[in-house]
């Protein structure tokens, strides 16, 4: 574990992910995806889903954070689990080979009547890296104290607990993360700028990921049309 964790230690790492109803989730087309951003430079691979899974383990030799969500994302998405939230999505993962499994750290219940605990214990029996997405300092406190390996600030403005968090990544979680907890923090979310990657290292981030800004067409494309005039 300790290998994967120091292999992606000041990596930028690509979330290459598409929801089933987006042209992009075709498989080949998430393939040659990943295919670009590794040929970019690509330290490590976020990705949904079995099948994306194992292809990224398949093509390449980087680190593949897996993760697992709905084909629709609810409408209280803010109020509810959706990332990796059963053992059976971590199980599913683990069995295609991914290298961190990656989960929503907050205490809220989970729909298989699992902890967060149980989610942690299992990801560390099949010696792999745990990392949990989190959106407040206390919920990556807690987190830490229950054997988690590494943390994500994923979650930040999305959970109704951080809510009005800004438009830009939120550097504050990540600097009193930092001070707080002695494993790994990951800056994710809502990061648009090489000069944001500067800072996350700066503040200590130990690796960073992007997604929308790289993999989302259509989000980079709405960014330009609906500039400010």
């Amino acid at each position: 574990m300790d290998n994967i964790i120091n292999r992606l230690k000041n990596k930028v790492v690509v979330s290459v992910q598409a929801m089933p109803s987006e042209p992009l989730y075709l498989e080949k087309c998430m393939a040659a995806m990943m295919k670009s951003v590794v040929k970019g430079g690509a330290g490590g691979l976020r990705v949904a889903g079995t099948r994306d899974v194992k292809n990224a383990k398949t093509l390449f030799d980087i680190p593949v954070i897996g993760i697992t969500k709905p084909d629709i994302i609810p409408a209280n998405w803010q109020e509810i689990v959706y990332i990796t939230p059963t053992v059976n999505d971590v199980l599913s993962l683990i069995s295609v080979g991914a290298d961190v499994i990656a989960f929503d750290g907050t205490s809220r219940p989970r729909p298989d009547g699992s902890t967060l605990s149980e989610t942690i214990k299992y990801i560390k029996i099949n010696k792999r890296v745990s990392m949990a997405d989190i959106s407040t300092v206390e919920e990556g406190v807690n987190c830490a104290k229950l054997g988690a390996n590494m943390l994500s600030t994923t979650l930040s403005g999305y959970t109704q607990f951080s809510q009005n968090r800004g438009s830009g990544p939120d550097f504050e979680l990540l600097e009193n993360l930092v001070k707080e907890v002695d494993i790994p923090v990951v800056l994710e979310g809502r990061i648009w700028e090489p000069d944001e990657v500067d800072r996350a290292f700066e503040l200590g981030a130990h690796c960073v990921v992007i997604g929308s800004a790289i993999t989302r067409p259509q989000l980079i494309t709405k960014r330009f049309v609906q500039r400010k005039k």
